[in-house]
């Protein structure tokens, strides 16, 4: 093997393996800086409480994003998830029903989407965008300019509070779903039609219009699809904290977008992915818990998110620049 073959395979795999040697680095970084931070109870901690939510929410983001678009308003599936659920629990329903009505909340987000982009060709970025401006806008009128809207204890049935603080062979339960949710978006894309196809969309969508396959209703799909996903997040993190908070499902929006995109490097053609998106999920999820263990001030933390974010995607473009020159 002659010596430039092997630099342009080396400098492949660093392009496609920089995310695992960033997560190695800021592992090694923090157990060092972090006496705590390999202790078990933290571990579980930045699984439960960093991982979990941010990780279903970014599996929505990365269905719109196969389909070569994005969903701005995955925070607004979660928020109106969250307040169809209060707000029927409320008023004396069942919790079965409201728990549905939850999801089919999520979805119609979903399906707003998808009339914007399928049906009037309104381009992702900018529905999606409109969206979480009207959804806002909406859940600020319905809670009197965003009051939160608390759940009495009394009625919150143990079920629903299972969901949020439950253990089932001592593995917390909204970690139990955010793994079954990654496994089945995983087999979706690897062993069903409609998996292929969307990732075709992303790929070459004038070939996937011209093949006859319906690129408008797999497209829709995957919208609601997302705001569904996005609405199981909505629906634990209600369970979780039994309050309603106007427009908190935005706090996951950036992470979601940053997570996606980074784990983008883990795939030869730059194509989103389940595997890379849960590594980017990961990797944000610990250089968010180590920098707290840290010290740092709130504000520095969200540099050094950002920072991380560019020097991954950064690496991984400049490397595949180079090999492909």
């Amino acid at each position: 093997m002659s010596a430039s073959t092997f630099a342009g395979r080396s400098a492949t795999g660093f392009a496609r393996y920089g995310l695992i040697a960033a997560l190695v680095a800021v592992f090694s970084v923090f157990s060092i800086l972090a006496p705590t931070f390999l202790t078990p109870g933290n571990l579980q901690s930045i699984l439960v409480n960093n991982f979990t939510l941010l990780a279903i929410v970014s599996i929505a983001m990365t269905f719109a994003v196969s389909a070569g678009g994005i969903d701005l308003s995955v925070g607004t599936a979660v928020d109106f998830a969250s307040f169809a659920f209060v707000s029927l629990v409320l008023i004396g329903q069942p919790v079965p029903l409201a728990f549905v009505a939850g999801l089919a909340a999520g979805a119609l987000v979903g399906a707003f989407n998808a009339i914007l982009v399928s049906a009037i060709g309104v381009a992702p970025f900018l529905a999606t965008l409109g969206t979480l401006f009207i959804g806002r806008s909406i859940q600020q009128l319905l809670t009197n300019g965003g009051n939160p809207v608390y759940l009495p204890p009394s009625s919150i049935p143990p079920a629903f509070r299972f969901l949020g603080h439950g253990t089932i062979a001592n593995v917390p339960v909204p970690l139990i779903i955010a793994t079954v949710i990654i496994a089945g978006a995983a087999a979706a894309f690897a062993w069903t039609r409609f998996g292929r196809v969307v990732l075709s969309i992303g790929i070459q969508p004038s070939v996937v219009r011209y093949s006859g396959i319906g690129l408008g209703a797999h497209v829709a799909a995957t919208f609601i699809l997302a705001g569904t996903i996005a609405a199981v997040a909505g629906l634990i993190l209600t369970a979780t904290v039994t309050v309603y908070i106007p427009s908190s499902g935005n706090a996951f929006l950036l992470n979601a977008i940053g997570a996606t995109f980074i784990g983008t490097t883990l795939s030869p053609l730059g194509r989103p992915n389940i595997l890379g998106t849960v590594l980017g999920v990961l990797l944000l999820s610990v250089v968010a818990n180590g920098l707290l263990l840290t010290g740092l001030n709130f504000y520095w933390q969200q540099v050094g998110t950002g920072t991380l974010i560019f020097a991954v995607l950064a690496f991984s473009f400049i490397n595949r620049k180079t090999v492909g020159a």
